[in-house]
């Protein structure tokens, strides 16, 4: 299990694909004040070509992209572009028309370039390192929400897999949060990659401490193949028997797709969603003038269950349906496939799923019908607020009523209370509370 030869490439990768991000606005304001001259240009060309050819995945196409953009310069077809982040736009256009690499991307952060350049000594590499983890920290390593759905569902929305050198605490945290749950679902329909040493951690609260062979890397520049495996020991408790699912989008990319793929092929989750991105090629980004840095694959995926990868195809789901649609079809399909294993709470999810079908197709009433509901049922009253029907015991908080049919509510935020109003001579004159225990009482119209 030789993980660690890649440790290294990893963190520079995700530091430098999150200053990208950070630093986007920056460099296109800086561009409004630098005209680009066709000396750059052919600097820029130049140097591309000699990185390309030392260290892209495979050197036939690295070859072929370097004939495509120098021939491109001789023939002047860069020479009306004077804008920087256009240029850089038009490189990773003409670059990907040959590659279909969608990691490979040319970008012009002269500011990042400078910073990195600049920090020489400890102190100032120090500083450097201390301001990027900050930025980490704004986005809490990724980890957006983690909670737990009706049903004893665990959910987690991850937006990136941040390094584990500085987000691996909040990592365990949050796996340990979910460790009870009887399904986990894994939100990455807006991850768009990072750390396969976060992928790693991750995966080892998923399965029981036997390692599991999850990936295979080859790098070029190195002529190396490493692996990466499960941990054998975790901080906290493991969840190996948990039902997994995990939710995708076209924005699912790189890291975030080998997290899915991983699972898909080991039979460990099932993939709900969008087909994904199709990026599988790993690597990180090279300086290739003072103004321009080239995100570079320098490596491919090579899955020890298919031998291959996803680049680009993309990972295809399970189960396809829009992102959107995607959060509720999985928490539909964990209740009903939770009902087969525990034939004692079958009502327990059938009132779960009931939420859930609720939700998938909204009920709306007319402003007229919200009328009828109107009045008091003994200690509660039903009032209308901003075409809201609301509920409230007396002295109690005020709940907005969604309707699940023409005379069933769920309460918002109470999940274990339902009400339904009862008719008589076409008139609602009794308001009967449901409870998800079984107990149900009523209140008549006063």
């Amino acid at each position: 299990m030789n993980y660690s030869s890649i440790k290294k490439q990893t963190y520079i990768t995700i530091i430098t694909f999150i200053f990208l991000l950070i630093n986007v606005v920056e460099s296109h304001a800086q561009s409004s004040a630098y005209t680009l001259d066709k000396q750059e240009q052919k600097r820029t060309i130049d140097s591309i070509c000699t990185q390309l050819k030392a260290n892209y995945i495979f050197p036939d196409v690295a070859k072929e992209m370097s004939q495509l953009i120098s021939d491109n310069y001789k023939q002047k077809v860069y020479k009306s572009i004077t804008d920087p982040n256009k240029f850089a736009a038009r490189l990773t256009k003409d670059l990907r028309s040959v590659s279909n690499d969608l990691h490979l991307r040319v970008n012009y952060a002269p500011q990042q370039i400078a910073e990195r350049r600049n920090a020489t000594s400890e102190e100032e590499r120090a500083k450097l390192e201390k301001r990027q983890i900050a930025r980490m920290k704004r986005d809490n390593f990724g980890f957006q929400e983690v909670k737990i759905l009706n049903g004893n569902i665990g959910y987690l929305d991850l937006r990136g897999f941040f390094p584990t050198e500085h987000g691996g605490e909040t990592a365990v945290a949050a796996m340990n949060f979910l460790s009870n749950t009887e399904a986990i679902i894994i939100d990455l329909r807006q991850n768009g990659g990072g750390s396969p040493q976060m992928i790693q951690l991750i995966s080892s609260y998923l399965f029981d401490a036997e390692p599991v062979h999850l990936n295979n890397f080859y790098w070029r520049p190195r002529d190396e193949n490493t692996q990466t495996w499960t941990l054998p020991h975790v901080q906290g408790k493991r969840n190996p028997d948990a039902d997994v699912y995990v939710l995708t989008s076209k924005r699912t990319f790189s890291a975030a797709e080998e997290f899915s793929y991983n699972l898909k092929n080991l039979e460990r989750g099932t993939l709900v969603g969008e087909i994904t991105g199709g990026g599988a090629h790993p690597g990180g980004t090279i300086n290739v003038t003072d103004k321009y840095m080239v995100w570079m694959p320098q490596g491919r995926a090579i899955s020890p269950v298919t031998k291959t990868n996803w680049e680009g195809t993309g990972v295809k789901p399970h189960i396809e349906v829009s992102a959107m649609e995607a959060k509720l079809k999985a928490q539909a399909i964990a209740l009903e496939k939770l009902k087969t294993k525990d034939s004692t709470r079958v009502n327990f999810y059938n009132w779960c799923l009931k939420e859930v079908e609720t939700k998938q197709n909204p009920v709306k009433l007319d402003a007229l019908s919200l009328k009828k509901y109107v009045g008091s049922y003994g200690s509660r009253e039903i009032t209308i607020e901003d075409k809201q029907l609301i509920y409230q015991e007396k002295g109690q908080n005020k709940h907005k009523l969604i309707p699940m049919g023409d005379n069933w509510f769920m309460l918002e935020g109470v999940d274990y209370l339902r009400v339904e109003f009862l008719k008589s001579d076409n008139d609602f004159v009794t308001l009967k509370r449901h409870f998800q225990n079984g107990h149900s009482d009523k209140s008549s119209k006063t």
